[in-house]
């Protein structure tokens, strides 16, 4: 296996660190994302929660998915733009979650890399769209474009009917911002095949 890159690397020490210093400091009151209407909502939230994790497993999960689609990423764009992609799914993830639970009336913070995540697997799957990927589950090879359609079909089919938990708004948030951020550094315009002059 190559080297984990910097960025890429430093990002999975920090969030495992950071849920260490969680299970002796609960950090969820001022970092995790709250709802607007809850009145423990603050700006540099929309940041901080996706350091935090609810558990073993979702860190697990999440830093899995870290290493193997964002070291390959970051070795393709570079820190900068590899940075800009993250914050860009980040911030799409929490401004969708937020607006899910305003509408819902929701008070339950949200926490974790996940909408990040969901936008690294949207870009892989658009820049390596043939690639052969096994997910653990179910674990059977797919294309990559294959493996995105299906698990963005199942955020949203959870996300209308489910009742788990786990933010899927914010993961299809995430892919959002992913999407419009690979269209803008194309110069094409949002939704549309036009390119931008």
């Amino acid at each position: 296996m190559p080297p984990l890159p910097p960025l890429t690397k430093a990002l999975m020490l920090i969030c495992t660190a950071v849920f260490c210093v969680d299970q002796f400091v609960r950090l969820e009151v001022l970092f995790a994302l709250w709802p607007l209407q809850s009145g423990l909502f603050w700006p540099w939230q929309m940041l901080s929660y996706g350091f935090l994790h609810g558990d073993l497993l979702h860190l697990s999960f999440n830093m899995l998915g870290l290493w193997m689609f964002g070291s390959e990423l970051e070795r393709l764009w570079g820190r900068h733009r590899y940075w800009q992609f993250l914050l860009a799914s980040l911030l799409a993830a929490a401004v969708t979650q937020l607006l899910v639970t305003w509408l819902t009336r929701s008070m339950v913070p949200t926490v974790g890399a996940s909408g990040a995540l969901f936008g690294l697997l949207l870009a892989f799957g658009m820049l390596f769209p043939n690639r052969i990927i096994v997910p653990l589950i179910p674990p059977i090879p797919m294309k990559a474009r294959t493996f995105v359609i299906v698990f963005g079909v199942l955020e949203l089919v959870l996300g209308l009917y489910g009742r788990s938990g786990i933010a899927h708004f914010a993961h299809l948030g995430g892919m959002l911002g992913g999407f419009l951020m690979i269209r803008f550094w194309r110069g094409q315009s949002p939704f549309g095949g036009m390119r931008r002059r």
